[in-house]
């Protein structure tokens, strides 16, 4: 009998978790989506094969601890670059610009104010990212539409202007003052995709664009990132994960590693060296976990990072692992690890040297983002 209840109440219990955090809800007729965002950061220090670790959990997030005591002794390098700080202006026609640039500009005016892209990479709206930056000071993302006028941006630094007075030395209070309520949803067709901040960033839609700002929880929930898309470009987008395909897996991989180290020269770091080497690694591990529905560093084969290295014949002084998943973007994962503190401390680690990311996509579109950081 005592078994019995038991059992009831486990189902009972499951049917709760299961309307809380099922993959859609019918809500008056129109179906509901959300999707559960994941993350998990590992880190660890020395090669494993010279010492002994063991496991912890720390405030929600794994951690792998080890018991050597010497440190790696050369310290980041200086990230000495001479940047001039570019004199921002008052929007014209948007409320918002980035490095003076608005919504509707053509490519031509971008380009003659702030040069060529460093990088051009497929993203989830069906046209590329074009990164712009100086070693990643100044760095900005823009995507072009079919007359190669600005359609979407994004910058994680501080070129924000604004008609309505908000920077980066702003907080999320202020943004919510300033600006009309967030929307709750963007509708796409019957299906409405909720949007759940969680006081981590918030969405407007203001002049016609999709305006998310993001705040940073570690720094009093100050603006620490923009991105504007065009609501026409947005709806291009038919759900809320993107097709998948090769060109959008290299982009969202390129995109995260590019995010990383735009932040790491806000915190004054030097940027990372990209490991091609270890691509293979970081994409079979995301791939497994897309397969076979599991989210963790430890894989279905009792194989930790550190297994995963060794058995590709990756030597490492120091490295470490974060992941992420839930995200449709790239953006989006890298402004959600770094508002979890154990990943945070990854992506600043001044001692790091190298940095790999890899994606894959399980059935229902949705990526799975694998970075490791690595000092050889």
């Amino acid at each position: 009998m005592v078994k019995f209840k038991f059992f009831i109440l486990m189902l009972l219990f499951s049917g709760v978790f299961w309307y809380f955090y099922g993959d859609t809800l019918q809500e008056n007729g129109m179906e509901t989506t959300f999707y559960e965002v994941r993350e998990d950061v590992i880190t660890f220090k020395e090669s494993p094969l010279v010492i002994n670790t063991m496991n912890t959990i720390k405030q929600g997030y794994g951690l792998l601890v080890d018991t050597f005591t010497d440190k790696i002794e050369n310290k980041d390098p200086s990230n000495d670059i001479s940047v001039n700080d570019p004199t921002l202006k008052k929007p014209v026609e948007q409320t918002f610009s980035i490095y003076n640039i608005e919504v509707g500009d053509d490519r031509q005016v971008v380009e003659s104010q702030i040069g060529k892209p460093k990088r051009m990479t497929n993203n989830q709206y069906g046209v590329k990212w074009m990164t712009y930056h100086e070693n990643y000071h100044h760095f900005i993302m823009v995507a072009y539409d079919e007359n190669d006028q600005v359609a979407g941006l994004y910058t994680n630094q501080p070129l924000l202007s604004s008609t309505q007075d908000i920077s980066f030395d702003h907080t999320m209070e202020d943004v919510l003052r300033a600006l009309n309520e967030p929307v709750s949803g963007i509708q796409k067709g019957s299906v409405n995709y909720l949007i759940e901040g969680k006081d981590e960033y918030d969405t407007f839609l203001i002049d016609n664009n999709y305006v998310t700002i993001f705040y940073d929880i570690h720094e009093n929930h100050t603006v620490t990132a923009i991105q504007i898309i065009d609501k026409q470009l947005e709806m291009q987008k038919p759900a809320y994960f993107a097709e998948p395909s090769t060109e959008l897996q290299q982009g969202l991989e390129y995109q995260l590693f590019d995010l990383t180290n735009a932040a790491r020269v806000v915190h004054g770091l030097s940027p990372l060296t990209w490991d091609e080497a270890v691509l293979p690694t970081v994409r079979e591990h995301s791939k497994d976990m897309a397969k076979n529905n599991y989210f963790g560093h430890t894989n279905l084969d009792e194989q930790s990072p550190f297994d995963r290295l060794q058995e590709d014949g990756i030597a490492f002084q120091m490295a470490g692992e974060n992941l992420a998943t839930g995200q449709p973007s790239s953006i989006y994962a890298h402004e959600g690890l770094m508002n979890s503190l154990g990943h945070r401390k990854n992506i600043l680690n001044a001692d790091y040297r190298l940095l790999t990311v890899g994606v894959a996509f399980n059935n229902d579109n949705q990526p799975f983002y694998t970075e490791n950081f690595l000092t050889k």
